[in-house]
Order: structure tokens, then sequence, then C-alpha cells
């Protein structure tokens, strides 16, 4: 998984009750956009996330060349 700062990671949920979540990935630790991923989800939470196979990248759509 590969991503750059302003692209949503979306979480499934893994779980027949869990919900999706979805955040903005506000810092990449590494410079190959491989995670740790600090992401500040919908509700206003901030976390450092390490994303498993439930989860996805979807890219910004306008990264401002």
């Amino acid at each position: 998984m590969k991503a750059r700062v302003g692209d949503q990671l979306i979480m499934e949920g893994t779980h027949v009750d869990d919900h999706r979540r979805i955040g903005r990935i506000e810092e990449v630790r590494h410079s190959d956009g491989t995670p740790p991923y600090l992401v500040r989800w919908v509700d206003g939470e901030q976390t450092l996330c390490f994303p498993g196979p439930d989860a996805h990248v979807q890219p910004q759509d306008n990264r401002g060349s």
C-alpha cells in the first residue's frame, strides 16, 4: 500500500456490525509512501495507522502538479 498526504484511507469493517472508517492522510512517515500514516478520521480523531488487508487508499483527485 502506498499513499500521499491528502489521500483518503478507507478501512472496511471486518465483522457484521462494524462500520466503514474514512479518514484523510495527514502525514506519510516513509518517502516511498508506505505505512504508517497519520490519519485524521471524519469523527475528528487523529491516529497513527498501520492499515491491514481490510483497508485501501483512495487518491486525492487534485494533486496540484
